[in-house]
Formats: C-alpha cells, structure tokens, sequence
C-alpha cells in the first residue's frame, strides 16, 4: 500500500489542481486557491459530495505550493520524477529493473541513505506520500478566556490598569499540547481522514462538526499521554496586567486580544474577554457619556432665585445658577463635566433640582410661612384639579 500511495502523489500535478502555471506567483497561487476553496467549501455546498473532495484537492495542494520551502522540494521532486519519464526504472511495484534501481530504495533512502524520501521527507512525510504525509497537526488558536473585573466609578471614567489573576488551560507539559505518549509518533486521523472535521447530514442540509476522534487535531496517538489521557490540555495559573479604557460602562465586555488560553502546536493564543462591574459613587451617577447629580435646594432658594455652588467629578466647584421660581424636578446643564468619551472629549454634568422640605420650622420661620400662606389664599393651587375632574 505504501507503493501504491507514493505512486499516487507522485503523479499528483498541484499546479493544475489550482489552475495556475508553474510560474504562477505567490498572490496568483493564493487568488487562485481562495477562488476555488470559497467555491467548494463545504458549509456553501451541503451534500455534495464532489465539491468536497474538491475542497480537500484544493487545501492539499495549497498546502504545499502555498509555501515558498515547500513548493521548492515539490519542484525539485517532480523535476526529478519527471526526468525518469514514465517512472523510474523498474516501476512502481518496489522490484530493481534493468537500471538497477529498487523504488523503495530510493524513497526511503534504503540503499546507503541519500534517497529521494530523505530529500523530500519533510514535505511529504517521513519517507511517505499521499495520506502517510501528516507528521503534525496544524497549528490551532487557543480557547478564548472569559473573566469580570470590579473597579471605581472614577476608575471607569478615567480608565485604569488593574490585574488579572486567570487559571486558564494551558499546553500539558508532558506532550507539549500533542495529546500523545512521548515518543509515539502520530498518523492520520481515519475518523476524518486528516480534515480535523467531519460532515453531520442533517436531512436537507449538513453541518460541519469537529471530528470526535481526533478534536480537530488531524492526529491520532494510538498511545494517550498518561500526563493529560490524551487532551493535550494541562492548568496553568498566571497573572496578568489589563488596561482599562477610560469611559467604561457598568457590564460592557472588554476584549484584550491574546491574553486568552495557549494556542495548539504553535498556534496564536486566544483572547480575554472582561466584563467590566462599576461600583456605584457617593453622589454621582451616569447616563452615557453624562454625570448626573441631585442638588438639595432651599425653598426660598428656587423660589426667589439663588446662585450655588455644587461639586464636579474632579473636586473643582461650579457655580450654579437657579433662576427665580425654579420647580422641584428641574435639571441643569454643566457642559464638560461629564464622562471622558473616546474621543478625548468629555460629556456635560446633569443637576437636578430637589427642593428640599424642613422636617420642623423654628418660631420665626413658622410665623414667615404662615404669613405667606395667607398672602397665596385667593390663589389656590388645585383649583384646577376640580374644574377638570369631570371632563
């Protein structure tokens, strides 16, 4: 069977599988592949069959042409395959012809060493061709991370740095993330046959799912790693450092790109996701980009008018105007003294008014209010209330 796959990839024309000539440059070749792979992907053609086939021909030979080191070798093997015209002599079939030549001698090197399979094995495989070519996974990007952080309300209006302590998985230290005993080597997943997904029919349409056997590693150990059983996952405890932006909002998500779990087999890390709590201020409270503030009033202050002065998020003191007859309820605009947006600008200060209403009056007073309400007799503030009630 080895014969008969190496006899396979050696016929196999990658260039042509893409439609591209030998010559192609690299951005033609990865046009070319995108064009194709975007055609025949899968998740675009549930249920036909072909399409995938064409869609793993397409992956196969971009895996190889796609690399400038990888392209060389193919060149140099087909320049050399091709200059033993029909095939070397003797044939496929592992027998030494009239040259002299035994296949599997040149392949693997087998005769002194120095074969082809030592000068290609890296391409296609330790001495092997076609579906033996898999020695390692592809590199996988690592889980994503997910974790809450609590700050000040101050905090989150000028942003700040805090840290992060995360028990997050990381590579198992014994196999280095591969799952497999050291020292076994792997093969191709037969569950998958290398894809790292399998297709789940689902009557009228399919899904791709990532393969069970294999979770998507594209291998298989026939022995576990007695470390992690074969997960390829160990625990990890680190503490980093995240920097919050200024103008956070209570319960937004934070995404710090690379901060997540370790990738697999050289693969990028993931990502931390931070949702952010704001405590809540003494005084303060927020609406967008805007700070709000309720300020007690006297009653002689909104109604006669009065000029007062009320506190900002910095401690510097604003002076605010309150006109003549000023209503219970009413909010006031202090511009720029508000939250910092992303744009270095800041949102206003909204002040509320709240008249505020003496639990008990000294005798003075007592005898001031009582001669206002007799002053406001003929004018009563229902009157209206009754005039209507029946409309």
């Amino acid at each position: 069977m080895a014969e008969e796959y190496r006899s396979d990839w050696a016929n196999k024309d990658f260039y042509k599988e893409l439609g591209v000539g030998k010559d192609a440059t690299a951005d033609e070749i990865k046009k070319a592949y995108r064009k194709l792979a975007r055609a025949n992907h899968p998740d675009n053609n549930p249920g036909d069959t072909a399409k995938h086939e064409k869609f793993k021909a397409v992956a196969e030979a971009y895996d190889v042409v796609g690399d400038p080191e990888k392209r060389k070798k193919y060149d140099e093997f087909k320049s050399v395959y091709a200059g033993a015209g029909q095939g070397f002599p003797g044939g496929f079939g592992g027998q030494a012809g009239r040259g002299g030549y035994n296949f599997e001698d040149i392949f693997s090197g087998g005769a002194g060493s120095g074969g082809i399979g030592d000068m290609f094995g890296d391409l296609f495989g330790n001495g092997g061709f076609g579906r033996q070519r898999r020695t390692q996974a592809r590199p996988a990007k690592g889980p994503d991370v997910e974790s809450t952080a609590t700050i000040g309300f101050v905090e989150a209006l000028e942003g700040v740095t805090i840290s992060l302590r995360l028990s997050s998985d990381a590579p198992c230290p014994t196999c280095n993330g591969t799952g497999g005993k050291p020292g076994t080597r792997p093969r191709v997943c037969p569950e998958c046959e290398g894809a790292g997904f399998i297709a789940n029919n689902l009557g009228g349409f399919s899904m791709n799912e990532t393969c069970p056997r294999c979770g998507g590693r594209q291998l298989i150990y026939d022995e576990a790693c007695p470390t992690c059983h074969g997960s390829g996952r160990g625990q990890s405890s680190r503490t980093i450092q995240a920097r919050i932006p200024a103008g956070v909002k209570d319960g937004q998500r934070i995404r710090l790109k690379g901060k997540g779990g370790a990738g697999e087999s050289g693969g990028p890390a993931g990502d931390l996701f931070v949702t952010v709590r704001v405590r809540a201020h003494r005084l303060f409270g927020r609406k967008d980009d805007n700070l709000t503030i309720d300020v007690p009033v006297s009653f002689d202050e909104a109604a006669l008018g009065a000029d007062i002065k009320i506190p900002t998020l910095t401690g510097s003191p604003v002076t605010l105007k309150i006109p003549a007859g000023t209503p219970n309820g009413r909010t006031f605009r202090v511009r720029g003294k508000g939250a910092q947006r992303s744009d270095g600008t800041r949102g206003d200060m909204l002040a509320t008014v709240e008249v505020q209403v003496p639990a008990s009056l000294p005798e003075e007073a007592r005898v001031a209010v009582q001669a206002y309400r007799e002053a406001m007799a003929d004018k009563p503030l229902r009157g209206n209330l009754f005039e209507t009630a029946g409309a």
